[in-house]
């Protein structure tokens, strides 16, 4: 879980080229439908910040997790989405305006109620709280990375809409390259840690992950929203900024155990946010979600 010359500096700006891409792709009207339209921000946001939280409560204590394991579970809970899973949305033909803005809203909301959610924990599970300051520095990461080259893409494609077409297909194989250079630098980093404590807490973040993105998709179809939004809902909430809860668990808790959970699931979701991916883009499947619309 150290930061390398890969993890630090390289697949951020990766990431960054990314979220141009996607912002290519994008105009102003895609987030005037979405501000048109807030049930599906509303639902995301629901999901993120009053369910999840107890889902991983549930599991922390269904599956008997020892105190930092089961807080690291619930930091990750209160962790917002990150740059992936706008990407991961965008190779599944969600809603990826809708994915920006939820990240956006999920990131500031995350400097009120991840202190909370974490402090509650901390006196729950190891019977002592801890002032948890706000992670301001991570957020104004994570704007960097995302908003900034969305919005420059965005621009380029306002004044060469055929350049910005043209450029479409080249970026979306290197979001695919991206991915599996992220799926690789997470299993180098944390494979002593996934050897030694997969037994302990694999079980709770793979179905932790699980459970946030069946419920991500199939609460949003259950109130009629199109496929491409739950896809895009079913991401955001699957999809978690591990890097933001590690960082609390290292360098805000100082406490490496908290930062295990979400290091294995930070391995694992990529691998289900794919098999999500692939099944979401079926043709036949998808032609039938959207026929119930």
């Amino acid at each position: 879980m150290q930061a390398t010359l890969l993890t630090s500096l390289m697949l951020p700006l990766a990431l960054g080229v990314i979220m141009f891409g996607l912002g290519l792709g994008l105009g102003v009207d895609d987030f005037r439908r979405v501000a048109r339209y807030p049930r599906a921000v509303l639902i995301g946001l629901a999901l993120q910040t009053l369910l999840l939280p107890w889902v991983a409560f549930g599991l922390a204590l269904a599956l008997r997790l020892p105190p930092e394991l089961a807080v690291g579970l619930m930091l990750l809970a209160a962790s917002p989405g990150g740059a992936t899973a706008n990407i991961y949305s965008h190779l599944a033909r969600g809603d990826v305006a809708l994915n920006i803005t939820l990240t956006a809203i999920n990131s500031a909301l995350c400097l009120l109620t991840l202190p909370v959610i974490l402090n509650l924990s901390l006196e729950y599970f190891m019977g002592a709280g801890q002032y948890v300051p706000p992670p301001t520095r991570k957020i104004v990461e994570v704007a960097v990375i995302i908003l900034l080259p969305v919005l420059a893409g965005m621009t380029v494609r306002a004044l060469a809409p055929a350049a910005a077409a043209r450029a479409e297909r080249p970026l979306r194989l290197l979001a695919v390259l991206v991915l599996g250079l992220l799926i690789v630098a997470s299993l180098s980093q944390s494979w002593r840690i996934l050897v030694q404590y997969l037994a302990a807490v694999g079980a709770a973040c793979l179905l932790f992950n699980l459970a946030s993105m069946a419920a991500g998709y199939l609460a949003p179809r259950a109130l009629r929203l199109p496929h491409a939004q739950a896809v895009a809902i079913s991401m955001e909430i699957g999809i978690h900024n591990g890097t933001l809860a590690i960082y609390v668990a290292l360098n805000v808790l100082e406490n490496s155990a908290i930062a295990v959970p979400p290091a294995i699931y930070s391995v694992l979701m990529f691998f289900t946010a794919a098999a999500f991916a692939w099944w979401a883009t079926r043709g036949p499947r998808r032609q039938q979600a959207d026929g119930v619309a």
